[in-house]
């Protein structure tokens, strides 16, 4: 049993030196500081809360470069940012399939100081598409039993192979171990590099869930649908027709049951774009066509 356990034990720490070396300390506010990974040759991702002055370095084992924040998405917490110099450290290896379930062993690594700081636990709880007490959407809702040790935000949250499944950050929800999965950060981080920001659809209304009548519930196959609460005059909803009562069932085929889905489906492969909606309206079902915004 002593050997099963010391075998184990070895196991844990060869995982952290394995995912510690691509681990960055991010010093970005006027105290601890926090951590980082290493995206590319020339790109470290962070928390974004933890960013809080013009000045940054990124450093490994007492040895700092300069770093420029090339944008950032407070939604989910990520950060962008460029370093002086490329190649300084080894690229963190990503795990390729971001299926993790609940109850595989996941190490927080992260580097707030000159040493590195780790913490052990499981996955605790899976679930679908989330949509952030900041406003962003997060492809899956990732909680864990770690530790979150001040300065551990930022840090990579990886698997037993060493590779990142996530960010991890205590900036979004108080109290809990949330980590932003690989799929949003790719999305994320790509969305930066290219526009300095993430880009959101947008419509310009406001809208709550309501019952649809059972009329109209057998011709559009759902049960509920949003109804329009406002709808500014000038946004690209009231350009294209939608009113004020209106109650919005589906948008570019995907049925709405929730204001959270609508927000979901205002990708950034949409802005500028018209697409299919179905409203009704005085009790009848209305095929429309709606063009998509920008939030600004």
């Amino acid at each position: 049993m002593s050997k099963t356990l010391t075998q184990f034990s070895d196991a844990i720490v060869e995982t952290v030196k394995a995912a510690s070396s691509s681990v960055v300390s991010v010093e970005g506010r006027n105290r601890l500081p926090s951590s980082g990974f290493v995206w590319d040759e020339s790109i470290v991702v962070t928390s974004s809360h933890a960013l809080e002055r013009d000045r940054i370095h990124v450093g490994q084992n007492g040895k700092a470069v300069g770093a420029k924040l090339i944008g950032r998405d407070p939604g989910v917490d990520v950060a962008v940012l460029r370093l002086t110099e490329k190649g300084r450290w080894p690229v963190a290896q990503r795990a390729a399939d971001d299926s993790v379930q609940v109850g595989a062993i996941v190490l927080a690594v992260g580097r707030p100081g000159p040493n590195v700081l780790a913490s052990f636990g499981i996955v605790s709880t899976v679930e679908g598409g989330w949509h952030t007490p900041a406003g962003g959407f997060v492809d899956r809702y990732l909680q864990t039993d770690v530790v979150m040790f001040p300065g551990l935000s930022g840090g990579p949250l990886v698997d037993a192979n060493a590779q990142v499944i996530g960010l991890l950050t205590s900036g979004l929800v108080n109290g809990q171990s949330i980590a932003i999965p690989t799929r949003t950060l790719q999305r994320t981080v790509e969305s930066i590099l290219q526009h300095g920001r993430v880009r959101r659809g947008y419509l310009g209304v406001s809208a709550q869930a309501v019952e649809l009548p059972e009329s109209v519930r057998a011709r559009v196959g759902q049960p509920v649908g949003l109804l329009l609460l406002n709808v500014e005059p000038h946004g690209p909803a009231g350009r294209s027709g939608l009113l004020l009562g209106d109650t919005l069932v589906t948008l570019n085929g995907r049925p709405l049951h929730s204001l959270e889905e609508l927000l979901a489906s205002l990708s950034s492969d949409l802005i500028g774009h018209v697409i299919p909606a179905q409203v009704v309206r005085g009790g009848e079902v209305h095929e429309m066509s709606v063009w998509v915004g920008e939030r600004e």
